[in-house]
């Protein structure tokens, strides 16, 4: 069986996700396994080569997983041509520029989101892609959760009926940083760095609803900076300027309405960090990262209001668990695989830079909606 080599440059590794998602549990998890499996049985290997700005840090990363090849260059890594590939999952502010500079070497990319702090840079991006003629993907990743794949399925079974609303709770509470150390770095919190959760979540709210329930056409968002002052990594007090929690409304196609609460100022009393609940005519789903739980139109109970005695419904109890008839296997490294086989037997991806670039665009709308205070339309992007 022939095996292929495929050379990576991973820039901005060293973080929490890249290290974590996309370096151990994707792509050493793929050379693990042996490679990816193409359709002809043939293996494509990954080899990557690390690449961050501080030596001391890239080089203790690249020793604690024995990756052998590691720089600080990054001009010499997009000049090597025995590496086709450029990701990136470093700060947001920065993306847009270098997913460029990989496109002008021709490089094939693939990055984290959001794909740009602006629109008109996530746009371009795409476009200079497109016109290089290289391939290009945006890590969507949360498509591939076991719970999102089981309301996936739930739907394409029927087991919905018409679907009415989709409500969404997401986040937990990130410390402030003085009594215990804060779980997000600083510059989540400052605008000027690219901080703010409507930025960041809202583009995986576009792709997540998009993909699974139908097409996003209108917004409305309401944000909040719970907290103004925090502790940076130093131990150092700053003013908090962007904002910490989002509370967004949204019209899908189909009269859907979506209503996502984000927030990384709350405490979680709920199955997972990120439950949805699917509410339709003939049943309805809960779903966290992994689980999901269903209640059909026979079996939903007919609760009688009365605030004056104890409730006479286990409303907790009428539910049953959608079981894993399936293997799911990590959701970065799964998307990863699908964009390797994309690039070496041209496999469909349909998850690239204008996919990323929508995400962006509802983000922005968002902050506008806020700032406005009026619900705002989606339209269509031009290519």
């Amino acid at each position: 069986m022939s095996e292929r080599r495929l050379g990576i440059i991973m820039h901005g590794v060293t973080g929490r996700m890249g290290r974590n998602q996309h370096l151990i549990r994707s792509i050493l998890a793929i050379r693990e396994a042996g490679g990816v499996v193409l359709a002809d049985g043939s293996r494509v290997m990954p080899d990557p080569i690390l690449v961050g700005r501080n030596e001391a840090r890239i080089g203790a990363l690249a020793r604690e997983v024995d990756i052998q090849r590691w720089t600080t260059d990054l001009d010499a890594a997009l000049a090597n041509p025995d590496d086709s590939v450029f990701f990136d999952a470093a700060t947001t502010q920065l993306r847009a520029e270098l997913l460029q500079r990989a496109i002008a070497h021709g490089k094939d990319v693939y990055c984290e989101k959001p794909s740009a702090d602006s629109l008109a840079d996530a746009l371009a991006a795409y476009r200079a892609a497109e016109a290089a003629g290289v391939k290009h993907g945006v890590v969507q990743d949360k498509l591939w959760l076991p719970g999102i794949r089981k309301l996936k399925f739930l739907i394409d079974a029927g087991f919905f009926g018409r679907i009415l609303s989709v409500r969404g709770e997401f986040g937990y509470w990130v410390f402030e940083g003085d009594l215990q150390p804060a779980q997000r770095p600083a510059w989540n919190y400052r605008k000027a760095e690219g901080g703010g959760i409507i930025l960041d979540m809202l583009c995986h709210w576009r792709y997540l609803l998009d993909n699974t329930f139908g097409p996003v056409r209108a917004v409305s968002c309401l944000g909040a900076t719970h907290i103004p002052r925090r502790w940076d990594e130093a131990g150092e007090a700053y003013d908090a300027d962007a904002d910490d929690a989002a509370y967004a409304s949204f019209q899908l196609d189909g009269d859907i309405v979506a209503q996502f609460n984000s927030s990384w100022c709350v405490r979680v009393r709920r199955d997972d960090l990120l439950t949805l609940q699917v509410d339709g005519t003939q049943g309805s789903a809960v779903a966290g990262l992994r689980r999901c739980w269903t209640q059909s139109r026979v079996n939903t109970p007919k609760p009688v209001w009365n605030p004056d005695i104890p409730p006479a419904v286990d409303y907790w109890a009428g539910w049953d668990e959608v079981p894993d008839n399936v293997d799911y296997d990590n959701a970065f490294k799964a998307q990863w695989e699908l964009f390797i086989r994309h690039l070496c037997e041209d496999a469909p991806f349909p998850w690239g830079l204008l996919e990323g670039a929508k995400g962006v665009q509802l983000a922005e709308l968002g902050l506008k909606s806020w700032a406005e205070r009026r619900w705002l339309d989606v339209d269509p992007l031009e290519a």
